[in-house]
């Protein structure tokens, strides 16, 4: 994983909408499933909401899309908040967030120390402001959209570490324990090409159908 820092990112540095409210910033928190393959007798556990059969993963990112924390092999019907507890209290491979510092998560998480959520029953996802006549109206819908401009990180460099790995379009066909590790691995090997290439996007590969 990238080497964590804790001064204000650049992006939230030269940016006026979010700067100095979002000062103390510095990474962005969510989770993504991977399609899985497990025992049937497992099945029930790994099946997440929309009824697949996935782990569920962990994320932090910086706002240099580079991974700094990832969590693997979580059963995929674990709800958010719990993934996110054992992240921040487990006895070794800790989510550590500085002291001075906090995370960005969206709905799905609670607010908790030094983890921020938007404001709930409130417009949130930048597509809800897209289009005439959808300006903030309210200073709680303003919050919003500058933390759904900052959070959106974390969804862009999942979407480009799934468009990169066409692995993961099904479930790799190793053991669950392979399976997760083949996470952690790919996650890195994206953080030595977007150090390597010096650019926000890759190239998505296509796939022979």
């Amino acid at each position: 994983m990238a080497k964590p820092e804790v001064r204000t990112p650049v992006k939230i540095r030269e940016t006026t909408s979010v700067y100095p409210y979002f000062k103390d910033c510095i990474r962005a928190i969510d989770r993504t499933h991977i399609f899985a393959m497990v025992p049937t007798c497992d099945a029930p556990s790994y099946r997440n909401r929309k009824g697949s059969i996935s782990q569920n993963v962990l994320a932090a990112c910086n706002f240099d899309l580079e991974f700094i924390y990832v969590l693997s092999g979580w059963k995929g019907s674990a709800h958010d908040s719990i993934v996110l507890n054992d992240a921040l209290t487990r006895n070794s491979s800790r989510l550590q967030v500085p002291e001075v510092n906090f995370y960005l998560v969206d709905c799905g998480f609670a607010n908790r120390r030094k983890i921020l959520a938007p404001f709930y029953n409130t417009r949130y996802h930048l597509q809800d402001f897209r289009g005439q006549h959808r300006d903030p109206r309210t200073k709680n819908e303003l919050f919003n959209l500058r933390h759904a401009s900052l959070r959106n990180v974390i969804e862009i460099i999942f979407g480009i570490f799934k468009s990169r790995f066409l692995i993961f379009k099904s479930a790799p066909p190793f053991p669950f324990k392979t399976q997760s590790k083949l996470v952690l691995a790919c996650a890195g090997l994206l953080n030595l090409l977007r150090k390597e290439c010096k650019s926000d996007e890759f190239p998505p590969e296509t796939s022979a159908e």
